[in-house]
Order: structure tokens, then C-alpha cells, then sequence
């Protein structure tokens, strides 16, 4: 079972990610939420070009990825749940719910370490929102982040099949709330009552520090209302709100070799705990 799950998760992941890809990108050209400025080939080219050299840097960087890790914990009895009698399906729900919450902290982490911040503004730094958005991150901030999600697999020992069940429903619904898809209000308020939409995460990508930090949930949307960073809005609505950061506002820095050194140009203003945020929250 193990090697068969190993032999088919890249196929299997593969096809979800092309698939719901696809589809969010025909949504988005039939029914955008919000008009686009900037040309698509340049935000597309660049964004799935980072992907590519995304993928290959973790591939050389790790041997092991996190479901094969799952499979080896199983094996020699690491972590929780290979030392607890659970039941197979409570093993594996309780490992998805908690797989979340870790990148939902982590998510928060990043946004309150400056020096994680100069790495994960590069995320925020895309001045438009769409489903490739959802691809954006820097090459360290990807390797850094499969680190701690291993050593939480390590300590969990969660199924394999939990893993991969997480891995799928993470990059499903990173391309899903990112999307610039014009989903019904009444559809939209439902929704988001079970997973982050693209109204609610779009407020995360908001040039407002105040929003920036907050609706951290990639997936699960209940850890932001529980732990007090949940905004059901932006203040200036949907279509009046900007996209980005206030650092890197031109269509140059939307190319691959300046996001690469976004993390070491300028000061690394707008992160969770910045005094002039936290003054201006207060105000």
C-alpha cells in the first residue's frame, strides 16, 4: 500500500494541480472578479516560471518529501499517531486538521518575523490577484517551509494517505482562493463558512497592512476566526481595494530575477509586528 501511494502521489498530484489550474484559469477569463491592468503574459510567464525553478530547487534540496517521510515514520514508528492504537479515519482527520493549523502558524510566523517577511512579500508583492498568485513564493521561503513540514510529520506521524489527502487540498485550494473568480455574494458568505474563498483571502493581499496581516488560512478558514485574525471585508471593497505592497509597485518587479532579490532590496516595512502598523491599527 505504501509503495503504491509512494509510486502514484506525483502522478496524482500532478492532475489535481493541472486540472484545478486549468479551470480556475476558464473561470477566470468567463467571470473575472475584478479587472486586470497588467498583461497576462508577464505576470503568467514570470509566476509559472517560478514554479518551475521552485520545484526543481526542492526536488535537490530534499531527498525525501512529506509523504514518503509519512511512509518511513510508519515504518519505524516515529511520531503520534504510530505510537497511539487510533483508529485509522481519526488518525487521519485529526492529521489533516492539524497539518493546517501548522501552515496556518507558519503563515502567521512569516508575516511577523521581518526577516521571514523580506521572504514571503514576495507573495504580496504580485500587483494583480489571480490563480497564479497562488503559485508565488521565493525559492527559500518553499525549502524553508517543507523543513518545518517535515519535522511535523516527523512529531505527528501522521498516514501517509493523511499527507497526501493535505497535500492535494493545500495546492487545490491555494489556486482556488487565489483565483480572480466572480462568485455569488450568497455563495461566497456559505462558503467560507468551510474553506477560504477568494473574497476572503483576496483581503490578505490587500496594500493595507491592517489586512495584509490577517486571513492567514490557506485552506481551513475556521483557525483565523478562532484565533482573532479573521476580516470578513476590506475596507475598500473588493474593486476599490489595491493589490500588492507598498514596496515594488512597478511591472519591472514582476519579473523572475527581481522577485529572486526582492528579499534584500529595501527595508522590510509592513510585517505583522511593524510599529507604524501596530500605531496605525490603534489609531
Amino acid at each position: 500500500m505504501s509503495d503504491m501511494l509512494l509510486n502514484a502521489e506525483a502522478a496524482i498530484r500532478l492532475t489535481v494541480f493541472l486540472g484545478i489550474l486549468i479551470a480556475m484559469v476558464l473561470w477566470e477569463l468567463s467571470a473575472p472578479r475584478r479587472r486586470q491592468e497588467i498583461p497576462r503574459v508577464i505576470r503568467w510567464t514570470n509566476n509559472l516560471g517560478l514554479v518551475v525553478l521552485d520545484t526543481v530547487i526542492l526536488r535537490l534540496s530534499f531527498p525525501i518529501l512529506a509523504v514518503g517521510l509519512a511512509v518511513i515514520g510508519a515504518e519505524r514508528g516515529w511520531g503520534l499517531f504510530n505510537t497511539i492504537d487510533a483508529p485509522l479515519w481519526l488518525a487521519i482527520l485529526v492529521s489533516v486538521l492539524l497539518l493546517d493549523l501548522a501552515i496556518y502558524l507558519q503563515h502567521v510566523l512569516f508575516h511577523a518575523v521581518p526577516g521571514l517577511w523580506r521572504l514571503h512579500r514576495m507573495h504580496h508583492a504580485d500587483l494583480e490577484f489571480d490563480a497564479t498568485t497562488g503559485l508565488r513564493f521565493h525559492p527559500v521561503e518553499i525549502v524553508m517551509s517543507m523543513g518545518i513540514k517535515l519535522a511535523v510529520v516527523a512529531a505527528l506521524g501522521p498516514p501517509a494517505v493523511a499527507v497526501l489527502i493535505f497535500e492535494v487540498l493545500l495546492n487545490g485550494t491555494a489556486l482556488f482562493n487565489h483565483a480572480n473568480i466572480n462568485l455569488p455574494r450568497r455563495v461566497d458568505r456559505w462558503l467560507r463558512l468551510f474553506v477560504v474563498t477568494p473574497d476572503m483571502h483576496r483581503v490578505h493581499h490587500s496594500i493595507d497592512p491592517r489586512e495584509t496581516n490577517s486571513n492567514y488560512g490557506f485552506n481551513l478558514p475556521w483557525w483565523d476566526r478562532l484565533l482573532g485574525t479573521y476580516v470578513a471585508q476590506p475596507a475598500k471593497g473588493h474593486l476599490g481595494m489595491d493589490i500588492g505592497i507598498e514596496q515594488f509597485r512597478t511591472p519591472r518587479d514582476l519579473w523572475l530575477d527581481r522577485m529572486l532579490i526582492q528579499p534584500v532590496r529595501g527595508p522590510a516595512s509592513g510585517h505583522a509586528l511593524d510599529a507604524d502598523n501596530i500605531k496605525e491599527t490603534r489609531q
